[in-house]
Order: C-alpha cells, then sequence, then structure tokens
C-alpha cells in the first residue's frame, strides 16, 4: 500500500489536461473531415440530378420540335395498332358508266370465311370491281350482298389466304363520347393513311342520296378527318378493333364525319352474305318534326321533348294503312318507346334499328291533348330505296 505526493498528483493533472485538449482537438478534425466529405457527395449528387434533368429536357424538347410523340392508351401505341391493322385495309376500286371509282374496305372472318367489308356506295352501280392490298397485290372481288339503308357491302375476293388478315369487330354498345379512336383507309388513293380523332356524338341520323326519304340510323359521329377515298374504311378503338365503318364527312365542317356502327355491321352480316340483302329495317310510316321549348309555346303543349307528328295540308304526314295509320294521330308527340324516353328524331331512329324488327309490336308513349297515351302499333318492313 502507497500513498501519491502533491508533485505526482500536479503532473498527473496537467496529463489529463493535455489529453483532453488533443481529444477535442482530434473530435473537432474528424467531425470536420465527415462534414465536409458529406457536403461533397450532397453536392454531386445535386450535379447529377440537374444533368439528368437537363438532358430529359433537351430530349422532350427534340422530341416534340421532331414531332416524334408517341401516343398510348391501354399500353398499346397507335404507331403499333397502324403496324398491325393496315394489312388487313384494301383499297377497292369500281368500274361504272360514269367512270371509274374508289374507296376502302378491310379484311373480316365470318365464322371462317374471309370477306372484306366496306360501303354501298362504294361499290354501287358497279360493272367490276377489284380489292389490293397494302403490299400492291391486287386481285379481283365480288359483291355478295348491299344494304343501301346502313351503306354496307360485302365482297368475296380471290385472293391466297396469306394475303386475308381479318380485323376483329366489337360491338359499339360501349362507345362513349369522347373516347379516341382512329382511321385508317385511302383518300384520294392514298394507302394506307391514317387519322385519330373523338368519339363526338353517338346516335345521330344521317340521310345519303341513294336512301330515298329514309336516314341511315344509330350513326357514330366522330372528329377523326376522312376524304373521299376513305369510305368503307375501319374505325378502330384504341386496342385496335373494328368499332365502326367511317362512311361520309361533311364538307366545310371542323372534321365532322359518320360512321356505320359495328352493332349494325354484326346484326346483318349473316343476312348480307348468305342472302344478299337485309330485310331487317322496321318501320313506322309517319313523318315528324323535333319537339323544342319555342314549338312547344307554340302549340300550348306541356312537353318540350319528343317528336311531332304535324297537321300540314297536302303532305303525307302517316303513310295511309301503314303501320302507324288509325294509331297516332296528326297532332300526337311521341315521347316514349317501350319505356325508353324518346328526346328527338335522332332518338326515335335509333331506338327503331337497334332495339325492334318488322312485326314487332311496339307501345309507343304520346302525348295527345296534353295527355298522355299508350299506343300498340305492330311494325312493318322499310319499303325498298327508290336507286
Amino acid at each position: 500500500m502507497f500513498s501519491c505526493g502533491r508533485d505526482s498528483r500536479k503532473a498527473y493533472a496537467s496529463f489529463f489536461v493535455l489529453l483532453f485538449i488533443l481529444g477535442t482537438l482530434v473530435g473537432g478534425l474528424g467531425s470536420y473531415f465527415v462534414n465536409t466529405r458529406q457536403v461533397n457527395n450532397l453536392a454531386n449528387q445535386v450535379d447529377t440530378l440537374q444533368h439528368q434533368v437537363s438532358t430529359f429536357s433537351l430530349h422532350q424538347n427534340q422530341t416534340v420540335n421532331n414531332q416524334t410523340i408517341t401516343l398510348y392508351q391501354n399500353s398499346t401505341s397507335i404507331v403499333e395498332i397502324y403496324e398491325k391493322a393496315s394489312p388487313s385495309v384494301v383499297l377497292i376500286r369500281g368500274t361504272t358508266e360514269e367512270g371509274d371509282v374508289q374507296g376502302s374496305g378491310f379484311v373480316y372472318n365470318y365464322t371462317g370465311r374471309m370477306v372484306v367489308l366496306t360501303n354501298f356506295h362504294v361499290v354501287q352501280d358497279t360493272t367490276s370491281v377489284s380489292v389490293t392490298f397494302s403490299n400492291g397485290n391486287g386481285y379481283a372481288a365480288e359483291v355478295l350482298g348491299t344494304d343501301p339503308y346502313a351503306d354496307l357491302a360485302v365482297l368475296s375476293v380471290a385472293a391466297p389466304s396469306e394475303e386475308l388478315k381479318p380485323l376483329p369487330i366489337v360491338s359499339s354498345s360501349s362507345l362513349r363520347v369522347g373516347e379516341q379512336v382512329i382511321a385508317i383507309g385511302n383518300p384520294y388513293g392514298l394507302v394506307g393513311s391514317l387519322s385519330s380523332g373523338l368519339i363526338s356524338a353517338l346516335g345521330r341520323s344521317e340521310q345519303m342520296d341513294f336512301t330515298s326519304s329514309f336516314s341511315m340510323a344509330n350513326m357514330i359521329q366522330t372528329s377523326t378527318p376522312i376524304n373521299p377515298g376513305n369510305s368503307g374504311g375501319p374505325l378502330l378503338n384504341m386496342l385496335g378493333e373494328v368499332v365502326g365503318i367511317t362512311n361520309s364527312g361533311v364538307f366545310n365542317s371542323q372534321s365532322l364525319v359518320f360512321a356505320v356502327p359495328s352493332n349494325t355491321v354484326l346484326r346483318e352480316l349473316p343476312s348480307l352474305i348468305e342472302i344478299g340483302t337485309y330485310g331487317g329495317h322496321s318501320y313506322l310510316g309517319i313523318h315528324v318534326v323535333d319537339m323544342s321549348y319555342e314549338l312547344a309555346q307554340e302549340l300550348g303543349l306541356n312537353v318540350t321533348y319528343g317528336v311531332w307528328i304535324p297537321s300540314e295540308t297536302g303532305q303525307t304526314i302517316i303513310v295511309p294503312s301503314g303501320p302507324s295509320d288509325g294509331k297516332i294521330q296528326e297532332g300526337d308527340v311521341v315521347i316514349a318507346m317501350n319505356g325508353t324516353r324518346i328526346k328527338s328524331n335522332d332518338d326515335m331512329a335509333s331506338y327503331l334499328e337497334e332495339n325492334t324488327l318488322p312485326d314487332d309490336v311496339l307501345v309507343i308513349t304520346v302525348l295527345r291533348d296534353n295527355s298522355t297515351v299508350d299506343v300498340n302499333v305492330t311494325l312493318g318492313t322499310r319499303p325498298p330505296p327508290s336507286l
């Protein structure tokens, strides 16, 4: 056992003070180097991120300037849709007494039988028809069936099986206004041209020269630009499926275009292929005027929608001995069919086309003397057009 003296204690104290000072200096230097390294690493990361953002922005600007934008919908690009669908789209040429005509069409597989679908007006009055594929190979074709009231025609083509690449057709019932669609066709003979737009309305009516006084009903309205020669080409959704057949555009309009809906095509195909005609257009035998607020005020009526059967001297408003004769009266306003609200002539024509056939009994709700009345009408068959 031993004890320390005063000098020893002073030496020990001085030693510990020196050790503390050295520790503080070393710790400070270590923290300085660590913090400096972290700051440098952070600065390097910021520089790298700035470079990546700059490179991305430059690439985006170059892409926009070079117009190489790829649009995607449901993971499918318009480029991919075109590359897959264009071999199925054909150029149709025909000869008439007035000269040569041309339009578009596409291949479809009808229960194992390959056919080409197009518009009636593309092959109307032709004495010979040919079909040319996107690879330039052309073949003779024959008209199997036509329906002027839907502007549809079906052709058979004497082409080898490897040329016939069919497109799928799906129901148009699920279409909604605002959906993007594309059209492929041959405007002015420019084979394989693509255009894109939106569904701008559904359930439109359209009258053509060859439909007499009747309108094609339940048509698709789209903003997809088309030109002469596009007629008969497919209107595709963003999965590359056919939802309609383009048939006409309104001149001097901002891309006001109409297409035959795929539901009409699918409904008529069996008859067009097997019989050559379609007789399923129902017929009421009345002429109507769309209701409006102003007309309702003028007539003293309490509804502003529906279709009015006018009273006009010298004009046949209700066809004598027709389906509606003795049931519908002049002055009636049709406001519903089988319980479905009818707002306009477009509504009425679309309902008849989509939901009825000749000989069906239709319950028509009319406003008569400001009271509602249900009238049962047995539908007739639309008379053939005077071509």
